[in-house]
C-alpha cells in the first residue's frame, strides 16, 4: 500500500515540478470544464424560460434606453431586484430573466448611488419623472443626481431608430419586417395620441400606451423617450400570477 502511494505521488510530483506539463494540465482541464458548459449552447434553442407578457420594446422605450445608455444612468442605477427580503420588500418581486431577454445590453448592474428601477415603471406620473429630470432636488431634497432640462428641449431624431430595431434583430429581438419598416412613423405615433397612425401603431404593439409623455405635444422630445422607457420597467410581467416559486399559475 505504501509502495503504491508513494508511486501515485511520484507521478503527481512530475507536474508540481515541471512548469510546463502542469500548464498544459490546467488547459487540459479548464478546456474539458468549458466545453462541458458551453457545448449545451448551441443545442439549446434558449437557455431563458419566455414568461407572459414580455415584449421588444416599442420604437420610442427603444430609443428612450439609448437615451438611458448615452447619458450613463446605469452608473448610478441598477436594474436587478435579488431575492433577498430588504431588497423585496423595498423594490418588489425579484427579477426574472426572462424579463431583460430583449436588453440588448441588459442593465443590471451593482451600483446603486441612486435606487434600483426595475420596477419604476407606473410608479411615478409622467409629470413627476419630467421634474425629476429638470431638477431632482425639487422633489428630493437629498439627491446628487444632476439634472438634465436639455431632454425636454432636444427633438428626438427619427432618422436611424430603424436601423437600432435591425440591429436589436441581430441580436434576437423579435422585430419583424413591418415593425422595422414603420419604425420612425411608431415612435411618433406613441408620443403623440391623435397621430394618424395611431391604430397602426395599436395593432404592431398591442400592449403599448400612447400619449404625450413631456407635456408638449406640438414635438416629440429626448424626455418623451426617456420617460417612456422608464415607465415601461418592471411592467410588462403580471406578477400577480406567480406564486412563491416564481411558476406561472
Amino acid at each position: 500500500m505504501s509502495t503504491k502511494r508513494e508511486s501515485l505521488w511520484s507521478k503527481h510530483r512530475i507536474l508540481e515540478t515541471n512548469s510546463i506539463l502542469l500548464l498544459l494540465g490546467i488547459l487540459l482541464v479548464v478546456s474539458i470544464g468549458g466545453l462541458v458548459e458551453i457545448a449545451p449552447l448551441f443545442y439549446l434553442r434558449s437557455t431563458i424560460e419566455k414568461v407572459p407578457g414580455m415584449r421588444p420594446y416599442t420604437p420610442l422605450e427603444l430609443a428612450g434606453r439609448a437615451i438611458y445608455v448615452r447619458e450613463g444612468c446605469y452608473n448610478c442605477h441598477s436594474q436587478m431586484i435579488r431575492t433577498l427580503r430588504d431588497e423585496v420588500e423595498r423594490y418588489g418581486h425579484y427579477s426574472l430573466a426572462a424579463e431583460s431577454m430583449y436588453d440588448k445590453p441588459f442593465q443590471w448592474g451593482s451600483k446603486r448611488t441612486g435606487p434600483d428601477l426595475a420596477r419604476v415603471g407606473g410608479k411615478y406620473s409622467d409629470e413627476w419623472h419630467l421634474q425629476h429630470l429638470t431638477a431632482p432636488r425639487s422633489l428630493v431634497p437629498q439627491s446628487i443626481m444632476p439634472g438634465y432640462p436639455f431632454l425636454a428641449r432636444a427633438e428626438l431624431q427619427f432618422d436611424d431608430i430603424a436601423m437600432h430595431l435591425r440591429a436589436n434583430r441581430i441580436g434576437g429581438v423579435p422585430y419583424t419586417d413591418e415593425q422595422v419598416a414603420n419604425a420612425a412613423a411608431d415612435m411618433k405615433a406613441q408620443s403623440v395620441p391623435d397621430d394618424p397612425n395611431g391604430e397602426a401603431f395599436s395593432k404592431r404593439y398591442p400592449t403599448a400606451v400612447a400619449r404625450d409623455y413631456d407635456g408638449n405635444p406640438k414635438v416629440t422630445t429626448e424626455a418623451d423617450a426617456l420617460i417612456a422607457y422608464l415607465q415601461v420597467l418592471g411592467t410588462f410581467v403580471d406578477f400577480k400570477l406567480y406564486d412563491g416559486k416564481a411558476n406561472i399559475r
